[in-house]
C-alpha cells in the first residue's frame, strides 16, 4: 500500500467516526488527516522527480562513455600483440599478425637486423627508429613504409 493510499484510508476511518468538526478534537484530527495527505502527495511527487533525474543521468553517463570512447580512442591502441611497445612510443597500426585493432595514422616496418615488426605513427621521424626488439637503429627506411 502506497502512503497516498494509506492516507486516503485514514480519510476514510475519520470520515466513519463522525466527529463533530465543531469540536477541537474532530478539528485536529482533521488537520492532521489533511497535513498528512498533503505530504504524501508532495512525497510523491519527489519520489518522480527523483526518478526522473535518475534516468536523465543515465542518459548523461552514457553519453559521457561515448564522448570518452571518442577522445581517448585516437589516443591509445588496446591490442594484446607482441609487435606494440608503449615505452618507446611505437604503437600498433593494427596490421601485425595478433592486433584485430584498427588504429588509423600508424605504420608497420620491420627491422633490417632481427626482423621484428615495428610500429610508429607519424609524429615520429623514420630516420630516429630504434628497434624496441634488438635495440639497433634502423640504417635507411623508406618514407612508405610497410603501410
Amino acid at each position: 500500500m502506497t502512503i497516498t493510499e494509506k492516507t486516503a484510508y485514514l480519510k476514510g476511518l475519520l470520515e466513519g467516526l463522525n466527529l463533530d468538526d465543531n469540536k477541537p478534537e474532530g478539528k485536529l484530527l482533521k488537520a492532521v488527516i489533511e497535513t498528512l495527505d498533503e505530504l504524501a502527495n508532495d512525497l510523491t511527487d519527489v519520489a518522480d522527480d527523483v526518478a526522473t533525474l535518475n534516468d536523465y543521468v543515465e542518459e548523461l553517463d552514457e553519453d559521457l562513455g561515448d564522448v570518452e570512447e571518442f577522445v581517448y580512442s585516437d589516443d591509445e591502441c588496446d591490442c594484446d600483440c607482441d609487435d606494440c611497445d608503449d615505452e618507446d612510443d611505437f604503437e600498433c597500426d593494427g596490421d601485425c599478425d595478433n592486433c584485430d585493432e584498427d588504429c588509423d595514422g600508424f605504420y608497420e616496418a620491420t627491422c633490417p637486423h632481427c626482423g621484428a615488426s615495428v610500429c610508429f605513427d607519424g609524429t615520429c621521424d623514420p630516420r630516429d627508429l630504434i628497434c624496441p626488439s634488438c635495440q639497433e637503429r634502423f640504417d635507411c627506411l623508406d618514407a612508405s613504409a610497410d603501410n
